[in-house]
């Protein structure tokens, strides 16, 4: 067989680099283009280079070079850095698993994550041994654009709108390019533009009248003359991705708020067991920029100015009861019954004015106040199990008043003394009714549980209540509160008689984020005749606590760093040469990569013996772990004080937390005397850290081919030669 042309090659790949452009609008940034662009060279290079021995040989070569990169970018136990071992490939299991996760639970354009990446990675990489193998080594251009097809429609079926212009435009041109390939390609230059300016024509075209490509659903029937369908998404599938995010993203900027407060996107009305809350249809409302109803509640009157950095939605967040927005297009209707304000289609704002009233009760208004009503539909309890309100029962056995009902309610989840904690890991159920496995066994969850489990038990006792699902107050940047993907929360709305609806949240928080009301604080220093109770210090180390993460201590995302850019494809005449550099070039990264892998062995098998050296080893690995991910420790920090700068820059949640502690203690122990832990706790205690700092903290692509711990520590060395 004889050699393609080098034209040929270097044509096919940037086709299926610009037929993947619309992947720009289901993944966020342009991490995801770095990895494609890197895959799609290697195999070209690799084609080139074993072009003479055919067809299969090639494929095989195309693949296993993918396998390679692949290996060594998104894994840590290949075989030297790059061969896929068994560790390897369960790996590269686990991060397609996750990548379809996230796909499942999040909003388009998805975080980057290691998952994501990886798909999108191994994607571009099989999409490039296809179309080489259909235009380049059997000479059918035309073939290949049906794997270019599925780099197009897959995008275009999982973005939430239209597709933007420019990547319609973009591959209409990578098809185009494909007649570029054969044998005589000048000679169909003229036809290839003309052809490729009308496929342009119609796809500008397309992107410019049809709406239809990349939409989501509406919302169910029952909006009068409005859209029919069904709405596309749980909102608590949306809260979960939001959460479950690893590069937190800002959404709003607001000014004029004069006290913290949460920001309601919507409100559950339908309580469905063993499903949970549902966000049904909302009842026929009023144009949202016109009159609105004037409030009968006490409040604090606020002007505030609500900047959206991301935020694309059916439904406008709002502060408290409205009293005007403006600034808005004219398509929002506001449904004073569920407090929420809605468009027929998802919109995005660039931003808008309220006028609000941020309730203010008192406890006595709270317990006596008087008028007003509420739909039954606030007190349906159909379906929920005997148990639940048992419990809730016993719980408010003292409350005389159902305000007094909420906040003992309240208290049975979030009190210091309280079995409940807050984990994004909620407990495997047993077949057993699923809200009763959390109040009775799992006692684990995190905003959806707690808020779904008090508002039902509201109800149970009698006073109505709904979920709330928006964001909590966000974080104090000066200027304004800046409110994004970390803050999505859910809490309970219950409803008093001349009060209306009023917010408790149930959630036991402890990174700061959880507003409690006035009205709650009040009640809870009645209750304890004034005095407070001390709040119990972790167990472990017993002096200078690690501190909570709050959010005025995030740190900022520090800026993904491309590898440099390769040199020009080579010539024709030296067709060995892409194989010569890939294997240079991957011994030079592997060497490192190595050396990483050799000294996390060692260590972890010095902590798995035990013995004195064991917790020296496993603290040296978990400053090694943190080091490569962003947060170096300095040499003149004490253990106790690289535990606490873990902690903020990690953001590691209450049990990492607590396995550091552990950690700490016995490499103070080992250091100074004093007691020791269990060899077989050391290692479990060594492995939920690491296992924290890789979860809180993804490696980015170049610390995964530079290792940190390595450079590092290379270049110190190297310093103090000189």
């Amino acid at each position: 067989m004889t050699r393609p042309p080098l034209r040929a090659t270097v044509v096919a790949g940037a086709a299926v680099l610009l037929a993947g452009a619309p992947v720009a609008a289901v993944v966020a940034g342009a991490g995801w283009f770095l990895n494609a662009a890197v895959t799609v060279a290697l195999v070209a290079g690799v084609g080139v280079a074993l072009a003479r021995f055919g067809a299969a040989p090639v494929a095989v070569g195309q693949l296993f070079a993918a396998v390679l990169l692949l290996t060594l970018w998104f894994t840590e136990h290949g075989v030297l850095g790059v061969l896929p071992g068994p560790g390897a490939l369960r790996e590269m299991a686990a991060l397609l698993a996750g990548a379809g996760q996230q796909i499942q639970t999040s909003v388009a354009p998805v975080a980057p994550t290691p998952e994501i990446l990886f798909l999108v990675t191994a994607a571009f990489a099989l999409l490039a041994v296809a179309t080489h193998l259909a235009a380049v080594t059997e000479g059918a251009p035309a073939t290949a654009g049906i794997p270019l097809l599925a780099a197009f429609a897959v995008p275009a079926a999982l973005a939430d709108t239209l597709l933007p212009w420019w990547t319609m435009a973009a591959a209409a041109a990578g098809f185009g390019l494909l007649l570029l390939v054969g044998d005589r390609p000048l000679r169909g230059v003229p036809g290839a533009v003309a052809l490729t300016g009308a496929a342009l024509a119609v796809a500008l075209a397309i992107g410019a009248t049809a709406g239809w490509v990349g939409t989501a659903g509406r919302f169910g029937g029952g909006l009068g003359d409005g859209p029919g369908g069904s709405i596309g998404l749980n909102p608590f599938t949306a809260l979960r991705g939001q959460l479950d995010e690893s590069t937190p993203a800002e959404l709003f900027r607001v000014r004029g708020l004069p006290q913290a407060a949460y920001l309601r996107v919507l409100t559950l009305r339908d309580y469905v067991p063993d499903t949970g809350w549902q966000a049904g249809p909302p009842d026929l409302g009023i144009p949202l920029t016109g009159q609105l109803p004037a409030p009968t509640t006490p409040g604090v009157p606020a002007s505030i100015a609500i900047e959206n950095r991301g935020f694309r939605d059916y439904w406008l967040p709002l502060y408290g009861v409205p009293l005007a927005v403006s600034d808005i297009a004219g398509e929002w209707i506001y449904d004073r019954g569920s407090g929420t304000a809605y468009a027929p289609s998802r919109r995005f704002e660039d931003g808008w004015s309220q006028e609000a009233l941020l309730p203010t009760p008192s406890t006595a208004q709270l317990r006596t106040g008087t008028g007003g009503d509420v739909p039954r539909r606030y007190l349906d309890t159909d379906g929920v199990d005997l148990r639940v309100a048992e419990i809730a029962a016993d719980v408010t056995a003292d409350a005389s008043t159902g305000f007094d009902k909420a906040v003992a309610i309240n208290d049975y989840f979030s009190s210091p003394g309280s079995p409940f904690r807050y984990s994004l890991e909620t407990a495997t159920g047993s077949g057993d009714d699923a809200l009763v496995e959390f109040l009775t066994v799992g006692r684990a969850g995190y905003c959806e549980q707690f808020a779904s489990a008090m508002a039902v038990m509201l109800r149970t006792v009698g006073v109505p209540a709904r979920v709330a699902v928006g964001f909590t107050a966000g974080t104090d940047a000066g200027a304004y509160r800046s409110v994004g993907t970390p803050d999505a929360h859910a809490w309970v709305e219950a409803w008093f008689p001349g009060a209306g609806w009023t917010t408790f949240d149930p959630t036991p928080l402890t990174d700061g984020r959880a507003l409690v009301p006035p009205y709650v604080s009040a009640a809870r220093a009645e209750a304890a005749r004034g005095s407070e109770e001390p709040v119990p210090e972790p167990a472990g180390i017993d002096t200078e606590p690690l501190p909570e993460l709050t959010p005025d201590e995030t740190t900022g995302e520090e800026a993904e760093t491309a590898p440099e850019a390769a040199g020009p494809v080579g010539d024709e005449g030296f067709p060995m040469w892409p194989l010569v550099v890939a294997g240079v070039v991957l011994l030079a990264v592997a060497a490192p990569v190595a050396v990483r892998l050799l000294q996390r062995r060692r260590r972890l098998d010095v902590v798995s013996g035990g013995g004195p050296d064991a917790p020296a080893a496993g603290w040296a690995e978990v400053l090694a772990e943190s080091a490569d991910r962003g947060v170096p420790i300095q040499a003149s920090d004490t253990v106790r004080g690289a535990a606490r700068r873990m902690v903020r820059d990690h953001r590691l949640d209450a049990d990492v937390q607590q396995a550091l502690r552990r950690l700490v203690g016995a490499v103070e122990a080992s250091f100074y005397g004093g007691a020791e832990i269990g060899d077989e706790r050391l290692a479990e205690d060594v492995r939920l850290v690491r296992s924290g700092i890789a979860t809180a903290s993804p490696l980015r692509t170049r610390d995964r081919l530079l290792p940190r711990s390595v450079v590092d520590r290379a270049r110190r060395h190297t310093d103090d030669d000189d």
